[in-house]
């Protein structure tokens, strides 16, 4: 990989000389991550290192040049960024001024050429040729590190590192093909032999089981190592996964699940009032804008992410703060964001990100304009965004759901992007046992069966208001999950009336099936 030889004799050369080294990571779960990947290669290999996480209300996003000056304060004489610092321009700048040397790791798109005498490592790089250019942040700090414990003659087991790789994988939703499939598989199945105490104390505070799959650390793990940095310093996550004292270890898990709660309850109100507006829009747009004073800008992206799925477009919400507003966008299938908005990239004050995923800071004055010209130059997607539609592999009959084909299915883990749980129709008609029964913040369980008898439970998150839809005689579309307590369930995606039309001769009712 492009740079990896470089760093490393760089690194070498600061472990001889006892020099200190200053990590500055994203305070996202793969941020969090791979700095505690290095964090702890680089103690075994006898390398002083010391973490910097950027505070997001304090401080904003990336490698930023107010920490050269916390590096220079510790006596750094070399950074390393940790998933950041592809377009940290000023801060790269300000280091090589102070006589600092930087290592930048990173998997965000790149832009213009960083300085010259910055060693990057990042797949991404039009002269990179390394095949798996999809890594996430906690991935290249895994590879970085295997290669520098090779480097130092000091052996590391891989299966401990992948243990925390897989979570800012998962979490980072990056696709889960190549390294980065080996990388979630492997870690995940060594999470339940893990001897960490952080790691143990944040399982146990999840509420998860072995054996884990992608998706306890997609809605469990990874939202409490997300949280205090979404929120305020994600430096208790950092130490959570650093620590090997039990006690602080709940201490600090137990903090994180404060922090997530809080955290959702922020998330919620964003999305009420953003949905609230983009109801207020006679004809919704294809791209969805809003911004508010009362929003906080460290969830503002969950929130995008949950309207852009439930709207079917693309979802832009900002925190406006005096003069400046900052916030995040999230996609849908088939829509690459980070294209359709660089176009305004001279307008930004800060952007960047992926396809489906961004970031922004722009003055509050230039939002209704940009909201106009945004909104016009996305015309062009009215045909992908005007029907919701739904692939799915497997067209069943109410008696093909079972355990069997669940067992089945599972063999396919992990599940995330690039990779996505199978979806399976199920014909109909199927009607409920009994009303659907509410829990939790607006989601509901049910009870439906066949003609033949066939029973199938569902399990519908967010279903609470579209439990009419399940009235009468309907078919489903979603996929099949192992519930703890109920056994196979059929995670709703979907469902529809199930619709019966006469025969040509009148004599006996047969299905229709639509597309």
């Amino acid at each position: 990989m492009q740079g990896i030889r470089e760093a490393i004799a760089r690194l070498l050369v600061a472990r001889e000389a006892g020099e200190r080294i200053a990590l500055i990571g994203d305070y996202d779960a793969d941020g969090v991550s791979g700095s505690a990947i290095l964090a702890a290669v680089f103690g075994a290999c006898g390398l002083k290192a010391w973490p910097i996480i950027p505070h997001r209300m304090q401080e904003g996003y990336g490698f930023q040049p107010v920490h050269v000056e916390r590096a220079r304060e510790l006596g750094a004489t070399v950074v390393v960024t940790v998933d950041c610092g592809t377009t940290s321009h000023a801060a790269a700048e300000a280091a090589l001024e102070a006589g600092i040397d930087v290592i930048v790791t990173d998997h965000h798109l790149p832009g213009e050429p960083l300085p010259e005498g910055v060693v990057q490592i990042n797949p991404l790089q039009p002269t990179c040729t390394y095949p798996f250019d999809e890594l996430s942040g906690a991935g290249l700090a895994f590879k970085l590190g295997i290669a520098v414990a090779a480097a130092c003659g000091r052996e590391i087991d891989p299966r401990i590192l992948l243990r925390v790789a897989c979570l800012g994988t998962i979490a980072d939703l990056v696709p889960l093909r190549g390294e980065n499939r080996a990388i979630a598989a492997i870690g995940l199945a060594e999470l339940r032999r893990t001897r960490s105490a952080g790691l143990r104390a944040l399982i146990e505070v999840a509420g998860v089981r072995p054996p884990l799959v992608a998706s306890d650390v997609g809605y469990r793990l990874g939202p409490r190592l997300n949280a205090p940095g979404r929120l305020d310093s994600a430096e208790k996550a950092l130490e959570l996964l650093l620590c090997r004292d039990p006690k602080r270890a709940r201490e600090l898990a137990a903090e994180l699940d404060r922090w997530n709660r809080e955290r959702q309850e922020r998330e919620r109100l964003v999305s009420e009032q953003a949905r609230e507006a983009f109801d207020a829009c006679p004809t919704p747009p294809p791209i969805l804008v809003a911004w508010s004073e009362g929003w906080h800008r460290g969830v503002v992206g969950v929130a995008a992410g949950r309207l852009a799925r439930e709207l079917n477009r693309p979802v832009v919400l900002l925190a406006a703060e005096k003069n400046l507003a900052t916030g995040s966008g999230r996609s849908i299938a088939g829509i690459h964001l980070h294209d359709f908005l660089s176009a305004w990239g001279d307008r930004l004050r800060r952007f960047g990100g992926h396809a489906q995923a961004i970031g922004l800071t722009v003055e509050v004055e230039h939002l209704e304009e940009l909201r106009g010209l945004w909104e016009d130059a996305a015309e062009a997607w009215s045909d992908q965004i005007a029907v919701r539609r739904y692939e799915y592999e497997l067209d069943l009959e109410p008696q093909q759901v079972n355990d069997a084909l669940m067992a089945k299915l599972a063999s396919f883990e992990p599940f995330g992007q690039a990779n996505p749980q199978p979806l399976v129709r199920v014909r109909g008609p199927l009607h409920l046992l009994w009303p659907p029964r509410a829990f939790g913040k607006g989601h509901l369980s049910a009870e439906a069966c066949s003609e033949g008898g066939v029973r199938i439970r569902l399990l519908g998150w967010g279903w609470q208001q579209r439990s009419a839809s399940l009235e009468g005689e309907f078919e489903v579309l979603g996929s099949l999950e192992r519930d703890r307590f109920r056994g196979t369930v059929l995670r709703l995606v979907d469902a529809r009336p199930y619709r019966r039309s006469r025969s040509v001769d009148g004599s006996s009712p047969v299905a229709e099936t639509g597309a």
